[in-house]
């Protein structure tokens, strides 16, 4: 039995350990979006923290402007072995609404489905199950030779699910102890659950709260019903411009810099043999919704989107109140492509809503996020080692696919560090990401463990070159 086996097998021996060290972290409520939970956010560091310095690493907890970020260092053996970067977050999102959950979402359940056991909690898969999958592999690894195959900094931070507010200026008075050869991140997903994937293009993200107010007051709609501006009435008015009827985005310049997907890449994408039948109807939907004149995962991964993600004003309480209120809001999001400029984008909106009010209403706007889409080199080293790590836990090539989300220290590593980045992820689309019932396969878990092992091994035995 080579080394490489020697770890799988003690993967596979510590499953029940590993299960138990990822449910005590899940019931740990991290929500970084809720200062109620600021001390809890802390208590995740603290156990992330823990377990890498349970596996040989020099860890410490540092602090932001908000939450702070985990950073350890482990040496590994020495030599020429390739440095590799992971990161994960300990973050989760908000688990309202409550009611809807089978189980408390922050008292992790194991339960049965189609594919085995799952584990249903909140940050189940993102991204607490994912980050312990590599740390598990990390930990067997050490435990069987007492070291690592290759030298490795673990970043794990506690703002992604805020679009890592201060995570880029950390990363930037840390540079020195950043640096490495590639950054590995699991946040993404498989193909299915029995194809693995790598995602080799990620879409950024503008996100912006407007809100629109009138009158002085709240104020009674029969009284000046038909003479005073109704915020919510201009508000919607305007927002619904935003799309024409084919489903394109119609601010000024949009679509800048938007390029087709390469003809190899598009016929890449129609082998996987993608079913928006059957993907819409497992979430209740049945007709296909965006741009007109697109394949499916042309819109679900190359193609810029706009949606309106919360609205507000008014009367929200049970029965009627006749009220035009003083003021209405929205949370914006767009969903951007490489090629895209997000401060363009954020300008464009700032002045098409501009455009599209009446006199006396007067708009606000709060930026939430702001990143770029990023395409990720695939011809390296680095990404052929998962390729053949991927295949032999499966027993098939991976899929090369896009991922529609944003994961921001993807373009946060490339600009302030000129790092690429690896996405070796095993989430699926029923997952349930940020809504109720959050899920991870333990299957999903258990392979997504022995592939990071199977990584760590062909990386340190290749050496660098």
């Amino acid at each position: 039995m080579n080394t490489t086996d020697a770890v799988l097998a003690r993967i596979d021996a510590g499953l029940p350990d590993a299960l138990a060290r990822w449910m005590e972290w899940l019931r740990i409520p991290s929500v970084s979006a809720q200062p109620a939970h600021a001390a809890d956010c802390r208590r995740a560091a603290a156990y992330a923290a823990a377990q890498l310095a349970d596996i040989g690493f020099a860890v410490s907890v540092r602090d932001t402007a908000g939450l702070p970020c985990v950073l350890g260092h482990h040496p590994g053996p020495g030599g020429d072995a390739p440095h590799l970067l992971y990161y994960g977050h300990y973050d989760v999102q908000p688990a309202e609404p409550f009611e809807l959950w089978t189980h408390p979402p922050f008292e992790p359940a194991l339960v049965d489905g189609p594919h085995g056991r799952r584990v249903v909690a909140r940050g189940a898969v993102d991204d607490k199950g994912q980050a312990a999958m590599w740390l598990t592999a990390l930990r067997a690894w050490h435990a069987e030779t007492g070291t690592l195959p290759c030298r490795v900094t673990a970043l794990i931070e506690g703002e992604e699910e805020i679009n890592s507010i201060n995570l880029k200026p950390f990363i930037a008075a840390h540079r020195d102890e950043l640096r490495a050869d590639i950054a590995v991140i699991s946040d993404t997903n498989m193909w299915d659950i029995d194809t693995p994937a790598i995602s080799a293009s990620l879409r950024g993200i503008v996100y912006i709260q407007v809100e629109l107010k009138a009158a002085s007051r709240d104020l009674h709609s029969g009284m000046f019903g038909g003479s005073a501006l109704n915020p919510i009435n201009a508000l919607v008015a305007a927002l619904g411009q935003l799309k024409d009827s084919s489903g394109r985005v119609q601010l000024a310049g949009f679509y800048d810099g938007v390029r087709d997907i390469p003809a190899g890449r598009a016929s890449q994408w129609v082998s996987l043999g993608f079913d928006e039948a059957r993907f819409l109807g497992d979430i209740g939907l049945t007709t296909p919704s965006g741009e007109a004149g697109r394949t499916a995962l042309e819109r679900l991964w190359a193609r810029p989107t706009c949606d309106i993600n919360g609205i507000w004003g008014g009367y929200q309480g049970p029965g009627a109140k006749t009220v035009i209120a003083a003021e209405a809001g929205a949370k914006v999001s767009f969903r951007l492509v490489p090629g895209q400029d997000p401060a363009k984008i954020v300008e464009a909106f700032r002045q098409f809503m501009l455009d599209r009010v009446p006199p006396d209403a007067r708009l606000s706007f709060q930026l939430f996020g702001c990143g770029a889409g990023i395409e990720i080199p695939t011809d390296n080293r680095f990404v052929q080692a998962a390729a053949e790590a991927l295949a032999a836990e499966y027993g098939k090539p991976a899929a090369l696919i896009g991922c529609g989300g944003s994961i921001p220290v993807v373009e946060t590593l490339r600009h302030e560090l000129g790092l690429d980045t690896l996405l070796m992820g095993f989430g699926l689309d029923d997952d349930q990401v940020h809504s109720p019932n959050e899920k991870f396969e333990l299957r999903c878990f258990h392979k997504g463990t022995r592939s990071h092992a199977r990584l760590l091994g062909a990386l340190g035995a290749g050496k660098r070159g």
